[in-house]
């Protein structure tokens, strides 16, 4: 019966910009979305509400302090229990979460991607299969320029601002450290087909093995 499996536990890290939501689309389209559940830690950036908006414009979000990891984790372990969540929504515009909730069903695979989540041990150790994307800083700080500009809002200055400022030193201090900790390095992200092929067929050799055991 496949409420009774142990769903299988997915990490996708990796820097801002490297690829990451390319490869969690390209599992899903090869897995399968009626066998996956997504979680972003993205989702999981802490209320600011009872900040003023000049204020949260200098928290430095590339901080693993910003996120509310210990919510991330007891949603996972849920899902793990075949509980559904409701994962929060964070307006990037304004650095404040909504009042808003996405409604997670759980599934036999929970994909869960996010620059940190191989930082905090207790997050990492959830995990069955370790992805880290790995992309050139030019890439990733082009793709990253063009989607702030573009999704959320930003202004040119005050993406390269932040950059400088927080996203680069958080990177190399708390994001490059933890690709150690990877199963798996794929880099070029979506666009290396041989690593994600080896990837889908680890998944599926996985799922075969855990359904055996049951």
């Amino acid at each position: 019966m496949q409420g009774r499996l142990t769903p299988l536990v997915i990490g996708i890290a990796g820097g801002t910009g490297s690829g990451k939501t390319t490869v969690v689309k390209s599992i899903i389209e090869r897995v399968g979305s009626h066998r996956i559940a997504c979680l972003s830690h993205d989702a999981y950036y802490r209320d600011l509400t009872h900040l003023s908006l000049e204020e949260r414009q200098r928290v430095n979000f590339d901080h693993p302090d910003s996120l509310e990891t210990d919510l991330l984790i007891e949603h996972i372990q849920q899902l793990k229990q075949w509980k559904p969540v409701r994962m929060p929504v964070y307006d990037f515009a304004r650095h404040t979460r909504t009042e808003q909730t996405i409604l997670v069903e759980p599934r036999r695979i929970i994909l869960v991607d996010g620059i940190l989540i191989f930082y905090e041990p207790a997050l990492r150790a959830l995990f069955d299969v370790k992805l880290f994307v790995d992309t050139d800083p030019d890439i990733r700080f082009i793709r990253r320029l063009q989607r702030d500009i573009v999704e959320r809002g930003r202004t040119t200055d005050s993406v390269i601002r932040q950059y400088l400022e927080t996203v680069r030193p958080m990177h190399l201090e708390f994001v490059e450290p933890t690709k150690r900790y990877a199963d798996v390095i794929i880099p070029e992200g979506g666009m290396n087909i041989v690593a994600l092929d080896m990837v889908i067929a680890r998944i599926e050799k996985l799922l075969g093995e855990e359904s055996s055991a049951e």
